[in-house]
């Protein structure tokens, strides 16, 4: 965080200073309870409706509460804490947002979309790195709550910063967007998922869509030109630069000639009406996807599009990403474990397609969450796509995964078709097929820590 002073905090806020010196500066800045207090020269912001551990916030002094607590509460604070009162909290805690945010002109990327929005980010980041100080959401960690820290964490050092967007519910993207006001904005895809928190895909479609209005006046929205229900994105009231990725031909980032190299993929790249030869890291059509969303990006920010090229070549791809290894016999295993949802188990299946054609495969499904009232016809669906596929063996785990070998069993699948309720016993059905033939393909919800332990023995090579 950019250190401030604390008088010019008070003078910003309007407050009245209750306790303590206003002549330091604070360091870090947290919403009280929201987020933990782990160092000295804390700015808080306190709601009356927080109970206050008044010791330890002055053990972690010198602090200061920003609050709208009663009189009678303020006079428990310690020496080594300041107090300044506000009328309202929730005005000064987005004053001092607005007002920290308009300290930094720099190019801030944010990204939402049903798959992809990780590697994107990651990707991102990594071709910039090199000549950019760069400031980043950790790993898949975007839930809105942790969207204030990441803010604090740009500071006089930071040449950009690039976040993802977290959706459990309509509204989330919409509060993000305040906090970061984003110049770029990007939608990776929307597929199917969080359908319990929106209603249906349409308030699904609707929660992504916030972004729109969340990047700033004259920014730049990045879109995914294939997609179709990004199509139904509206962008009538957009005041800024739209650019579209894809393999579509209105394309301003299109790839073409699209084929499986070794570890990764090759692709032709046509932009501003030349063509580049493009090696992303990583397997399925889905990546060179991420990759076009990547460079759109680092280009609008200042890269040349030869640098970006070469930069993106050396990324490492993401663990439990369609992460392969060489499992037991020789076999091939494929760890999906970081995400599960329809797109994402698509875009796999897509890749066994390709890699797998001389392979006996086997799928391991697991549950995908929050899919609402639509649990079973979306299991129901992946069911139906693997019962077009030639798969050997077909094991689901869970409750609602085994909506997915019913239906493949419906449709007529020549799979062997075992349904588990946990990881018990798959070893058992597994270990007998696996050798220098077989692909594994291993796909569950992150939530399910058995299935992620399960993945990692299979990758042992035992």
């Amino acid at each position: 965080m950019q250190p401030i002073p604390v008088n010019e905090i008070r003078r910003l806020l309007h407050g009245d200073l209750i306790r303590g010196s206003e002549h330091w500066k604070v360091r870090n800045a947290i919403y009280y309870n929201r987020q933990d207090l782990t160092m000295q020269n804390t700015l808080m912001f306190v709601s009356r409706s927080n109970v206050v551990n008044w010791n330890e916030i002055d053990k972690m002094g010198p602090s200061l509460v920003v609050t709208d607590l009663p009189h009678e509460e303020l006079k428990k604070a310690l020496s080594n804490t300041t107090v300044i009162k506000v009328r309202s909290l929730v005005q000064a805690y987005w004053k001092f947002i607005d007002y920290y945010r308009g300290l930094f002109n720099i190019p801030v990327v944010t990204i939402t979309g049903t798959c992809g929005k990780t590697t994107t980010k990651d990707m991102i980041k990594h071709v910039l790195n090199r000549d950019y100080n760069v400031h980043a959401s950790e790993s898949s960690k975007n839930e809105p709550r942790r969207s204030f820290p990441y803010l604090m964490g740009i500071d006089k050092n930071t040449d950009a910063a690039v976040f993802e967007h977290g959706l459990g519910n309509s509204g989330n993207i919409k509060h993000q967007c305040m906090i970061y006001q984003p110049t770029i904005g990007i939608i990776t895809n929307i597929g199917v998922h969080h359908l319990d928190g929106c209603g249906n895909l349409e308030g699904y479609i609707k929660a992504k869509s916030e972004i729109v209005e969340g990047i700033k006046k004259g920014g730049t929205l990045i879109l995914n030109a294939d997609d179709e229900n990004t199509k139904k994105v509206k962008l009538d009231s957009f005041q800024g630069k739209i650019l579209y990725f894809g393999k579509d031909k209105k394309s301003d980032f299109r790839a073409s000639n699209i084929t499986y190299a070794k570890g990764g993929m090759d692709f032709t790249l046509h932009y501003s009406n030349k063509t580049y030869q493009v090696f992303v890291p990583g397997y399925g059509e889905h990546q060179v996807s991420n990759a076009l969303a990547a460079l759109a990006a680092v280009t609008e920010i200042g890269m040349t599009m030869e640098d970006a090229i070469s930069r993106l070549a050396t990324y490492h791809n993401m663990m439990r990403h369609l992460e392969f290894s060489i499992g037991k016999g020789g076999s091939t295993i494929i760890d999906d474990t970081w995400t599960n949802n329809p797109t994402s188990v698509e875009a796999a299946l897509k890749v066994i397609d390709s890699i797998g054609k001389d392979k006996k495969v086997i799928l391991v499904l697991g549950d995908i969450n929050r899919l609402g009232n639509f649990e079973k016809k979306y299991h129901r669906e992946i069911g139906s796509m693997v019962a077009k596929r030639n798969i050997h063996t077909l094991i689901t785990i869970g409750k609602k995964a085994e909506e997915i070998a019913n239906q493949a069993i419906e449709d007529g699948t020549k799979a062997k078709v075992y349904k588990f309720y946990n990881v018990n016993g798959v070893r058992e059905v597994v270990d007998p097929i696996l050798d220098s033939g077989s692909l594994l393909l291993i796909k569950g919800p992150m939530s399910s820590r058995s299935m992620i332990d399960f993945a990692n023995e299979l990758k042992k090579n035992e």
